[in-house]
């Protein structure tokens, strides 16, 4: 166990920029962008009306007594404030995955560091399975915790902004649900783990398979596949849909890296306001997608893709 507690913070120390300083960048940026627009909005509703402010403008509504279903909808905006953040730092998320697990195992054979390695009494299962946690459950958690301080700051953001026009908002805070977003964002990990396995495992697979140029091949190749396949069919030699290879196939094993693209396999979730889109992101509506063939499915191709990185990297040699 202490074994893998330190590879674990080796990958951290070798990858410090892409899991740790990335997202505090993102939301750095995000934060910046939020607050030029508070500005921009002073600056114009200062042009406009000398008297009325664009921001402060008509939100003294805020102030009147809400029903029951007013609150709700100030809460569930109030949520989706606190998601954003967390949204764009998975996206970015997404990025760093994919390009850590294509290249976890290829440039230790690069730059020949994988000799120091084996000469260690540590398994190459161990090894890769420590690159694979802390790309699916280290990292995520980071971008989590990263995403959640900044929605905070946020929604303070906004507050002290109207709080600057007179408008009492602090007591809306309280229609948030801040544990609730925290309990969902940490909860779907553990999902973002399953689904994200068949991009880990064929990444990794390609990382510790090809000799050079690890990106062509685990783009190309699956692209160059699906249009082989529809190929044939146009030329009326199969008569199968190519939409499933596209669709259950390339999507798979290079886009399962970025949180929430397993929403389009939950169904009877979205709608057009806040609370029917909060629907998507809690985490007891999340979790029908276990109940799809689609994820076990991938991640029975993910167990054996895995095991051959595993094969590759004990017996791959570039020399």
């Amino acid at each position: 166990m202490k074994t893998f507690y330190w590879l674990l913070k080796r990958e951290m120390w070798e990858h410090r920029g892409g899991f740790f300083w990335a997202p505090i960048i993102t939301g750095g940026v995000f934060l910046l962008l939020n607050l030029m627009g508070i500005i921009a909005g002073e600056v114009m509703g200062g042009h406009f009306d000398g008297r009325t402010n664009f921001i402060g403008n008509n939100m003294h509504l805020l102030n009147q007594a809400m029903d029951q279903q007013s609150m709700d909808k100030v809460g569930a905006g109030l949520d989706m404030l606190m998601y954003s953040p967390t949204m764009i730092i998975g996206m970015v998320l997404g990025f760093v995955v994919f390009f850590y697990c294509l290249g976890a195992l290829y440039d230790d054979r690069r730059d020949r560091s994988l000799l120091f390695w084996k000469s260690l009494p540590i398994s190459d299962t161990t090894t890769v399975l420590s690159k694979v946690v802390t790309a699916t459950i280290v990292a995520p958690f980071i971008a989590v915790i990263v995403g959640t301080l900044t929605g905070i700051v946020l929604l303070l953001m906004y507050a002290i902004t109207l709080s600057l026009h007179g408008v009492g908002v602090w007591h809306l805070l309280t229609l948030a649900h801040p544990l609730q977003v925290i309990a969902n964002l940490i909860g779907s990990i553990p999902l973002y783990l399953l689904w994200a396995l068949p991009s880990v495992g064929w990444l990794m697979l390609c990382s510790a398979w090809a000799r050079s140029k690890p990106f062509l091949w685990a783009v190309a190749l699956p692209i160059a596949t699906g249009i082989v396949i529809g190929w044939f069919k146009l030329i009326g030699t199969v008569e199968i849909s190519t939409s499933w290879f596209w669709r259950d196939v390339l999507v798979r094993i290079l886009l399962s890296v970025f949180p929430g693209s397993w929403y389009s396999q939950v169904p009877n979730l979205g709608g057009n306001g806040p609370a029917e889109m909060l629907s998507m992101l809690n985490v007891v509506n999340t979790y029908s997608v276990l109940a799809t063939p689609n994820i076990w499915i991938g991640i029975a191709a993910a167990t054996a893709m895995l095991a051959g990185a595993i094969w590759f990297r004990r017996w791959r040699d570039d020399s």
